[in-house]
């Protein structure tokens, strides 16, 4: 019964090095169940206080704050805004905005792909890369088990926040064989969380982490920066 409950193997150092909680359930129910709409973990058991799933899967909520006009499609100028509204510089954005819509072909409806390389947010979760934390799964859902699970293993020196060398850890352990896309975007995405969101100290905290992935997070930041370009003005 001991050995069928172990969660570190004796023969793999790596499972006693990248340790996952055991007490999950004593502050969330069913943490292995799949939540179609709210990002949910041990702090939040029911989701972001105030945030509106609008119906969507918590991955179509990731990138619903850069659909700027509510109807469904993101095209490339909508996300290069929304960069813009959450703070980062005019090239950046560009940048990013290119990447992004890179997506763009495996989100369409049909087989023609779209000149304007629009994304769907109907089908987000077509465009899921490999190499992830697997918080998201295929179907868009949020597992808080894999969540939980990213600061368990990696948030060594402050429980609950990740430095910047704790997240390069957690995606070079979550790289999978010969995905040179997935490995990354991974990365990409991860460090522009931290420079997004990290604190005064230099950690990312679980909460932000939480918050980007339904994408309330987003719509903080760009109301922070809306608050300080009226003072500036």
């Amino acid at each position: 019964m001991a050995d069928a409950m172990a969660t570190e193997a004796p023969k793999a150092p790596v499972t006693r090095e990248r340790r996952i909680r055991v007490d999950l359930e004593e502050k969330l129910p069913k943490p292995y169940l799949a939540r179609a709409l709210e990002a949910t973990d041990t702090d939040q058991p029911n989701g972001t206080s105030g945030h509106n799933n609008n119906g969507m899967s918590v991955l179509q909520q990731h990138v619903a704050f850069f659909d700027q006009d509510k109807n469904g499609i993101i095209y490339p100028w909508e996300t290069y805004r929304g960069f813009r509204a959450v703070g980062f510089n005019l090239i950046l954005s560009f940048l990013l905005a290119i990447g992004t819509h890179g997506l763009s072909y495996r989100t369409q409806p049909g087989w023609l792909p779209s000149p304007l390389f629009t994304i769907y947010i109907e089908n987000i979760h077509k465009a899921k890369h490999g190499s992830d934390s697997a918080t998201y799964d295929t179907e868009g859902r949020f597992m808080p088990v894999n969540f939980e699970n990213i600061f368990s293993k990696y948030a060594k020196t402050v429980p609950d926040k990740l430095s910047f060398k704790e997240i390069w850890h957690m995606t070079e352990a979550n790289r999978v064989a010969n995905d040179f896309v997935g490995w990354f975007m991974a990365k990409a995405e991860w460090i522009l969380l931290y420079f997004l969101a990290r604190d005064h100290e230099g950690f990312l905290s679980k909460e932000d982490a939480r918050r980007c992935f339904d994408g309330s997070l987003f719509d903080y930041h760009a109301k922070m920066n809306k608050g300080e370009d009226s003072k500036r003005s």
